[in-house]
């Protein structure tokens, strides 16, 4: 079973059988003390397709000797820190890359539960090919997965039990993806409170929190609109629904993709009504999470121009995310001892 650990929680920071002291510290051979490395932690981000970013953050980083010492991920941050923990980060790199449009849209089975639009059984599948079996408690590298209770909305952290039901729990977008029950209680994406899990890498034990934040763009920057004229061009929303009148036959016949596209001045369907309202929720809850509890360096990846379904670019994605992390790295480095530097 799962140990649900909210934010409320005493969390020693001891888990396990990891050790938490800090690394780092030590004599050089010449006898002089080492420089003190602080306990990393990197928090992944939610942000839908555009998590896919935090692979290139990870590459990058390590090729530049910096390895997080706690990973804590929300939605598919969890899916790639969870991943990664587990050793799996090729495996999950080489399953985005070989996603195709109509690949991302063929493994959307749809939900006839009434709880959500998709069931997520082939996700479900993928990601029990790579991790099926794996207690979070086991991995080598201390990792949380964040999601929120249905009916409290309280924040849960996952930290024990099986990695590929934490992972989906974070994951389970309202509305969208079906919620995951763990004991009596059923989960949801973990965005809805804490969309850039820093608090969780602090209660880990992380000294140094690295913020990987992929909605960082001008999509839901704050703004008031000036009142705009009552006559509005009627738009006939319901009349030209993609489901309206076809329901079963047009599933089957393609236009589940269409449900979740929208072309600049379309009116909005369900999905993407929804869709974007969760967006914009995000991300003021993103601004009051960060300006509580700032992260002490952020990685903010420039993705304008890639939809938060835009699984199939995951090329485009990762590279946006090495740079992201390339811009970062001076920054970072005035904190941290630089790799192989002496004292």
């Amino acid at each position: 079973m799962f140990s649900l650990m909210r934010k409320s929680f005493d969390m020693s920071g001891e888990r396990g059988g990891v050790s938490v002291s800090p690394p780092g510290e030590g004599q050089r051979a010449d006898g002089a003390r080492a420089p003190r490395r602080p306990r990393i932690g990197l928090a992944l981000g939610a942000g839908a397709a555009r998590g896919w970013t935090h692979i290139g953050v990870l590459r990058e980083l390590a090729d530049n000797g910096i390895k997080p010492d706690v990973i804590a991920g929300t939605s598919i941050g969890a899916i790639v820190g969870g991943c990664y923990a587990a050793g799996r980060l090729d495996a999950v790199e080489a399953f985005a890359r070989s996603l195709t449009k109509r690949r991302v849209f063929a493994m959307m089975d749809l939900s006839f539960s009434g709880m959500s639009l998709i069931s997520g059984d082939r996700l479900k599948s993928a990601l029990e090919k790579e991790v099926n079996g794996i207690q979070i408690e086991d991995l080598p590298i201390p990792f949380a997965a964040v999601a929120t209770e249905v009916g409290t909305g309280h924040e849960v952290w996952l930290q024990r039990g099986p990695l590929d039901l934490a992972i989906r729990a974070s994951y389970a977008l309202p509305g969208i993806f079906e919620p995951v029950r763990i004991g009596d209680r059923y989960l949801f994406d973990g965005a809805l409170v804490n969309p850039v899990p820093v608090t969780v890498c602090r209660a880990l034990g992380a000294e140094f929190v690295i913020a990987v934040n992929v909605t960082a763009d001008t999509m839901y920057r704050s703004a008031v609109i000036p009142n705009q004229s009552a006559a509005a061009t009627p738009t006939d929303a319901g009349s030209k629904g993609p489901f309206a009148g076809r329901v079963g036959a047009a599933l089957e016949g393609g236009l589940l993709p269409r449900y979740f596209e929208r072309r600049s001045g379309d009116a909005p369907n369900v999905a993407t009504a929804m869709i974007d309202a969760f967006n914009i929720i995000q991300d003021r809850i993103l601004r009051s999470r960060l300006a509580g509890d700032p992260p002490d360096a952020t990685i903010h990846a420039r993705l304008e121009e890639i939809g938060m379904f835009d699984f199939h670019k995951a090329e485009q994605l990762i590279a946006a995310g090495r740079e992201a992390a390339k811009r970062a790295l001076p920054n970072i480095f005035t904190h941290i001892p630089v790799p192989g530097a002496s004292a």
